[in-house]
């Protein structure tokens, strides 16, 4: 199982540049190979693949200064896109062509086995030198790749992990359905709500009042990149709140229960509707459900995504269709005459649909691969 670890660092100036010159540096190398490959295809109909592009690497025309390691990652990443690429074009998706990275849209390199260490309160880097990091908690398990990524005017050094094999399942003695909404972020079975914390809404006027003074500075000057970093802080600031509160509430449910069973909702076409997009991105209840995944996963419990159809309609007494709409926000049964909050009847109504401990495979979590710690995230 692996997992990811995020330390900030505290680069000194001379340090901060040279990390900004690797970045720079590896930009360029992501763009000409980049080029290379859309020229291949041009001119003989033939690609490169991400090993041919690796052996040629060592013979740029120029020196890099960067370890060779982080080279070939980049290689690799370039390879990834477009494998990514491919794979939406077999299945019919919008392809997204593989794009060129201007100065902004290249921000972390790795090193992908060797070429760092910590020792103490440094992290030393091949050809780099070593830069103070605030490790705030123990490593646990063999480290196999650290990036370092720049966030506006912050780094931060990313460990990925592997910690062994999967814990044994736990058996589920405890379970409990999910409906999550935009009045009450989720709605538990038994009752219980949680609030949306809205935390884009809540900074929207003062986003607003940066965004018009950056939209009035002239393109390419000081005041403008400086007006820009104050709008991309703001937008940090709302992530991370967001981040926080997804993971502290992740983690009271895979405390507090062994089997989590939510809705498998396709988000993409629900913020299609204009009406409800912006409020449907500001819960972010997908970042929620692979937090809860990735955190059960770890504790060998389980989460399951069920099939949401008419789990807002169906009475979870007797099962007869109510027909409600948006605004009706009580669930009145004709039938048997139950009467209780819509909400809280979609939550039973998803938990009667698990399938956990009577179907094998229907765990939900055996695809994740990275993993979500309280007080750290993937890039």
């Amino acid at each position: 199982m692996r997992k990811s670890y995020k330390f900030r660092l505290y680069p000194t100036k001379e340090q901060e540049l040279v990390l900004v010159k690797t970045l720079d540096v590896c930009r360029y190398i992501y763009n000409e190979f980049l080029a290379d490959r859309r020229n291949a295809y041009d001119r003989c109909n033939q690609g490169l693949t991400t090993f041919d592009q690796i052996t040629q690497v060592k013979y740029l025309e120029f020196n890099t200064e960067v370890f060779s390691q982080i080279k070939q990652d980049i290689l690799r990443r370039l390879g990834k896109s477009f494998d990514a690429f491919f794979r939406r074009c077999r299945s019919g998706e919008t392809p997204g062509y593989p794009r060129f990275k201007g100065k902004d849209r290249y921000n972390s390199f790795t090193c992908p086995q060797s070429g760092f260490k910590i020792e103490g309160t440094k992290l030393k880097l091949s050809k780099i030198g070593g830069i103070k990091i605030k490790q705030h908690r123990e490593i646990e398990g063999k480290i196999k790749t650290c990036s370092i990524k720049h966030e506006t005017d912050q780094w931060y050094a990313v460990f990925s992990v592997d910690t062994g094999a999967n814990p044994e399942k736990v058996n589920p003695n405890t379970s409990i359905g999910i409906d999550v909404g935009l009045n009450s972020c989720v709605t538990l079975s038994n009752g219980e709500q949680y609030d949306s914390p809205t935390y884009f809404r809540k900074s929207e006027r003062s986003l607003a009042v940066q965004q018009k003074r950056l939209s009035k500075k002239k393109k390419g000057s000081v005041n403008r990149l400086k007006q820009k970093t104050k709008v991309v802080k703001i937008h940090g600031k709302i992530h991370n709140q967001r981040i926080d509160f997804n993971h502290k509430l992740s983690r009271i449910l895979v405390n507090r229960f062994d089997r989590i069973v939510f809705e498998d909702l396709s988000i993409k076409n629900m913020v299609k509707n204009h009406h409800f997009a912006k409020s449907i991105h500001d819960v972010a209840w997908g970042q929620l459900i692979q937090m809860a995944k990735s955190k059960a996963e770890e504790a060998g419990k389980y989460v399951e995504l069920v099939n949401p159809y008419n789990t807002s309609q169906k009475c979870s007494s007797c099962g007869n269709i109510v027909k409600k709409g948006l605004s009706v926000r009580v669930h009145r049964c004709q039938e048997c005459g139950l009467e209780l909050d819509r909400d809280v009847n979609a939550a039973i109504n998803i938990l009667n649909l698990s399938t956990v401990g009577t179907t094998e495979g229907a765990c939900g979590v055996t695809d994740i691969g990275l993993g979500y710690e309280a007080g750290s995230h993937l890039f």
